[in-house]
């Protein structure tokens, strides 16, 4: 048996923001740090220690300051998170965009691992696709920024977002959580445990989350930017409780059924003349096949055992699987001109091993990773008018993807105490990455394929019909050096690499490769060379410092960064010709070199206390990240460097939040009132700007009111979202050139997606 097959039959057979307040670190409770100045509890390197000992640039979010403010779903952490983006993917409702200090990855497409890893319960996601997670049943949520790779799971080169569930308690345990609000938006939340023995507890949530469009359909009749999905989650503990061995076995589904999120033209149809709309919400799309349905579900097991006073064993095993059809219009439009049906179906086997080790001066651990992970897409671009005008009716620029990934690694961080005020740690990961891809792409015509209820088509042009594979090895080192000059103050300086592997640009056209003779034919290599592309590389260098201040009162944490990031994967899709005709293809590189160099800051104030009698306080809490990314070397498509006019996608230069909250005692419990405001700069869609789709700096203003009583059994809260009603584009697409011609299809391609509108909402919670 070969060692990846038994390391797969290995892992089936083991199968402090009040309201609304960003901590600067992992806040295992928050409560405590909010009035009493008791130092935050974080796990950000795998063991509990104080925030003051942790040098690393990281945030959090508890469950109850995420209910008490409001939020919906993962992506609402972005605006009070230092240089951070989480949107949904373009043309999507529960596909995710995640970028933090200028890396990550827009194109959901298989073939391009994520900059940005996700775990939930510590279960690495390897695609994007079912990711925008909903906020319920959640312990905390943990954004790690920089290379990680020596503490855990799969290595990241921009960062790590981590989405924790709570663990059971030990006794019945009873909580129906309920939102009522403008769209018609309707959410129930209902969460039960109970123990069964004193050594098993079982529990589950379900969840129903339901809204009316923000916009309407015109051409379907249906709504636009609406939302109805079911989830659930279960979950069975064994042992822990002071015994030596924990069992956590969970499983989670997901079933989205909303309408397909579809854009807002910003430019006349160039054949129809069809005017732009006037509610940017609202969209003339026609392709509604297949329907949008998304399907994501999973089990994990994860085991602790406590071997000895200083040696622990943790096994975390886990298999997923999702699928998700949906039908994306481009142009936005009626007519057939750059619909897209598409389905895209992940599955993934993965195992991870851990053995900790801690004692007075020494602690740190050894892991060994392992994933097993297939990602396929096929998906039709119908160009019905422009067939039509060349006599090839029903004409469709056909691609199927498959990529296979088979990957392991072996990592280890520790952290050496000389003394009680210096520390340094040390780490590294070695990976090995393996990636195989089959892909086939054709011109045809007939219209729709059979797997979206069309006809057998007829093939009139082949671009790519291409299987190849390739390995990537890299041992990323780390180190950080800490000093504490009080016990409530460090700072720090580390150094950490980060890689992401290569692949094969499953959209690829092989007839596009370079033809070294000049007779037509390109040989397997020559494709082969075309539709991989290498690793990219980052040198990433912090500088920091964290410290409580004035008796407590004030925490702060702030750091500056510098990263050398090389041989970064441009991925791309652009009009071009297959056969003499005109298709969709896709073009990565490993283009460019960049320097990116920033600074980010938190700050937690406790401004007064007591001031309006027991229990009352004010607090501000505040985030500020900067950020200069730019490109040193861009090769364009003609060869030449065209640095000057490129920019970083999804990533603003400033993102500032301020939240300013209070609390006093009332009716017989406590009234929380909190208030944010958030500003990100100009952010830019793509590398080469594009002013009608560039969202210039904006600001968005949220507030809440809660009301909680003192047993902690009920709660209401009022809660407004974007109150102004700022109107603001997160992604969008566009195949017009500079001079306002069409690239792919006939009517023109310049199309924008929306962050949500206002939203005013109450909820309310029952416990026992």
């Amino acid at each position: 048996m070969k060692a990846h097959q038994t390391i797969r039959a290995l892992a089936l057979a083991s199968v402090a923001w009040s309201g609304c307040v960003a901590l600067p670190a992992l806040a295992q409770d928050s409560a405590p740090a909010a009035d009493t100045g008791t130092d935050i509890v974080v796990t950000a390197r795998r063991r509990e220690e104080s925030l003051l000992s942790v040098p690393i640039a990281v945030s959090a979010f508890s469950g109850e300051t995420l209910e008490r403010s409001g939020a919906i779903d993962i992506t609402d952490i972005s605006n009070v998170t230092p240089n951070t983006t989480l949107e949904n993917s373009r043309g999507t409702n529960s596909t995710l965009t995640a970028f933090i200090r200028g890396v990550g990855q827009q194109d959901p497409v298989p073939g391009f691992e994520a900059g940005i890893g996700l775990y939930l319960d510590d279960v690495y996601l390897n695609r994007p696709q079912a990711s925008v997670l909903d906020i319920y049943d959640v312990e905390r949520i943990e954004v790690l920024r920089g290379p990680q790779g020596t503490l855990y799971g799969r290595n990241t080169i921009g960062g790590a977002i981590k989405y924790v569930t709570r663990s059971l308690p030990d006794q019945f345990s009873l909580k129906l959580r309920g939102t009522y609000g403008s769209y018609d938006q309707a959410d129930g939340v209902l969460t039960v445990s109970t123990p069964i023995s004193d050594l098993i507890r079982v529990g589950g949530s379900v969840a129903r989350l339901s809204r009316g469009g923000f916009g309407d359909n015109l051409t379907l009749g249906i709504e636009n930017y609406n939302k109805d999905v079911w989830a659930g989650r279960g979950t069975l503990e064994i042992g822990g409780n002071g015994q030596p061995v924990l069992i956590r076995i969970s499983g989670d589904y997901t079933r989205d059924k909303s309408n397909a999120r579809n854009g807002h033209r910003l430019i006349p149809g160039l054949i129809s003349g069809a005017p732009v709309l006037d509610d940017v919400y609202d969209t003339r799309a026609g392709l509604n096949n297949p329907k949008q349905d998304v399907k994501a579900y999973g089990l994990a097991m994860n085991i602790t055992a406590e071997l000895s006073d200083h040696f622990t064993l943790r096994s975390i095993s886990a298999w997923r699987k999702d699928t998700s059809f949906t039908p994306i219009d481009f142009d936005a439009l009626p007519a057939v001109d750059v619909d897209v049906p598409a389905v895209y179906r992940n599955e993934q086997l993965s195992q991870e091993w851990q053995l900790l080790y801690e004692s007075d001066r020494v602690k740190g651990l050894l892991g060994f990773y392992y994933l097993d992970a297939k990602a396929a897409t096929s998906f039709d671009v119908l160009l019905g008018l422009t067939g039509a005008t060349i006599g090839l009716p029903g004409l469709n620029g056909y691609t199927a993807g498959d990529v296979r990934t088979d990957t392991w690694s072996v990592f280890g961080d520790f952290t050496f105490d000389f003394t009680d005020q210096i520390s340094l740690s040390v780490g590294g990961r070695y990976t090995n990455d393996k990636r195989s891809a089959y892909i086939l792409k054709q011109n045809r015509i007939s219209g729709t394929s059979p797997e979206f209820g069309g006809a057998a088509p007829i093939v009139i042009a082949t671009a790519t019909n291409f299987r190849g594979d390739r390995t990537f090895k890299e041992f990323t080192p780390r180190a950080s050096l800490s000093y504490k000059p009080a016990p409530d103050q460090m700072v720090y300086a580390s150094y950490s690499k980060g890689f992401k592997g290569g692949g094969f640009d499953p959209r690829g056209s092989g007839t596009s490769a370079p033809d070294s003779n000049g007779d037509g034919v390109r040989s397997y290599q020559e494709i082969y060379d075309f539709l991989s592309f290498d690793p990219e590389k980052v040198d990433s260098y912090e500088v920091g410092y964290k410290g409580s201040l004035f008796d407590r009162r004030l925490s702060l944490s702030v750091a500056g960064f510098y990263a050398n990031y090389s041989d970064v994967q441009i991925p791309g899709s652009v009009g071009c010709t297959v056969g003499g005709v005109q298709s969709f293809c896709g073009i990565t590189t490993n283009a460019a070199k960049a320097h990116i160099k920033g600074i980010e800051a938190e700050a937690n104030a406790l401004l007064a206390r007591d001031f309006a009698g027991a229990g009352s306080s004010l607090r501000f809490v505040g985030a500020l990240g900067y950020v200069d990314a730019q490109y040193k070397r861009f090769i364009g498509p003609a060869g030449n460097d065209v640095s000057d006019i490129r920019t970083f996608q999804n990533t603003p230069k400033w993102t500032v939040s301020g939240t300013l909250s209070g609390g006093v005692a009332m009716a017989g419990g406590s009234l929380d009132l909190s208030t944010t405001l958030s500003y990100r700069s100009l952010t830019h869609q793509f590398e080469v700007p594009i002013p009608a789709l560039d969202q210039p700096g904006y600001a968005l203003w949220d507030a809440s009111i809660v009301w909680m009583s003192a047993d902690d059994h009920y709660s209401l809260g009022l809660h407004g979202k974007n109150l102004t009603d700022k109107q603001y584009i997160t992604s969008g697409y566009n195949y017009q050139s500079a001079t306002g011609v069409s690239t792919l299809g006939r009517e023109g391609v310049l199309t924008a997606f929306y962050g949500n509108p206002r939203q005013v909402f109450v909820t309310g919670t029952v416990k026992f």
